[in-house]
Order: structure tokens, then C-alpha cells, then sequence
């Protein structure tokens, strides 16, 4: 069902496309999302974008193994925050206080308390910029962009008025990634970013 015409900015009208649009998109082996109604098509990830997708999975689920605080997700798996926002991100960690209120059969209805998207030339400014602010809005408590370009991890935090500046973190600088969300998790940057 699509929702009324709206004007855009510029003033030309426009048709917001609603989850109901979104459930008869092709199984094409792209990755399908709605932000504010848009819809954006990315293609297949790269090799590297799938080895530290893999690996950040593998480091957060054994540690999930020994602390079960919470359950991971990765792509492809949808994250519906309305009915004009669904978004598959690459990771997502939803507490165990979270989950019950969020995880259904299906997909994510709702927010997690952590979401992962990995740059690729076709995303990093969409993740940096329409995701950051929708992520924002929707009340995420972190995000993290993982940057394989520069091998550095923005970390952007909740605070009251919204998410904090990014912290920046590095490969090089031996940086290790750590969350209040998940206790105890220490992510060295050396081996999540390896070459």
C-alpha cells in the first residue's frame, strides 16, 4: 500500500514506499532498504567487507557463548523501525532486556542496542550520513562504521540529545574496541581489521 504523495524539499511530489512496498522486492541477492520511505539497492559485498563481517560475528558470538548478555544478528536480516525505515545492517547485538520486546520470528521490530555497517565505495556515505541520522533518530545506542578503506572504526555513542561525536579508532594505533553494551568484550582492531 503506498502512503499519500508528499512534497520533497524541492518541491516536487513524491511517494514514500512503506514496508508493504518493501516485502515485494526481489530475492535477488542484493540488499534491499527503505530510509524515510526511499529505497535504496546495494549490491554484493567484497570479499574483505565478508571476511570482517565474519570475523566481527565469530568475535561477538563466542563472546556471547560465555556471557550470554544478548544475541547477534548479520545481514541479511531486517531491522523495521516504521512502517518507512527497514534496513538490514551487516551486525546487530540486541540485549537480552531488548530482545523480548524486539526479536520476532521474522526480523527486528524495533531498536537494537548496537548496529554494525561496514563501508563498501557504494555505502560509506550513506552509512555516514541518511543511516547515521536514521540510527539516531530511531534512539540505536551505538554505531559503529567499520571502515576497511582506512582500517578505522567510528564508534558513535547515545547520549541524552542524541549520538556524541564519533570516536575514532585504528588499526594502526593498535586500538581496541570495547561497549558498555556488552561487558568484558574487548575487539583488538589488529585482528578484526588483519589484511
Amino acid at each position: 500500500m503506498k502512503s499519500p504523495t508528499q512534497a520533497s524539499p524541492e518541491g516536487d511530489p513524491r511517494v514514500k514506499l512503506t514496508y508493504d512496498d518493501f516485502v515485494l522486492f526481489p530475492d535477488d541477492g542484493k540488499r534491499h532498504e527503505l530510509v524515510d520511505g526511499e529505497h535504496y539497492v546495494t549490491p554484493s559485498p567484497n570479499t574483505r567487507h565478508q571476511q570482517i563481517s565474519g570475523d566481527l560475528f565469530a568475535l561477538i558470538w563466542t563472546y556471547l557463548e560465555a556471557h550470554p548478555v544478548g544475541r547477534v544478528f548479520h545481514a541479511p536480516y531486517d531491522v523495521v523501525f516504521s512502517d518507512f525505515d527497514v534496513v538490514a545492517p551487516d551486525l546487530l547485538y540486541v540485549s537480552n532486556e531488548r530482545a523480548a520486546e524486539v526479536v520476532t520470528a521474522q526480523h527486528v521490530q524495533g531498536v537494537p542496542d548496537v548496529v554494525v555497517e561496514i563501508a563498501s565505495p557504494g555505502t560509506r556515505k550513506r552509512d555516514e550520513t541518511i543511516k547515521r541520522r536514521l540510527y539516531e533518530r530511531a534512539g540505536v545506542s551505538e554505531y559503529w562504521i567499520v571502515d576497511p578503506e582506512t582500517d578505522v572504526v567510528r564508534l558513535y555513542r547515545r547520549t541524552r540529545e542524541g549520538f556524541d561525536r564519533a570516536m575514532e579508532l585504528s588499526r594502526e594505533a593498535g586500538d581496541v574496541l570495547a561497549t558498555p553494551s556488552m561487558p568484558g568484550l574487548a575487539l583488538p582492531l589488529t585482528r578484526l581489521l588483519r589484511d
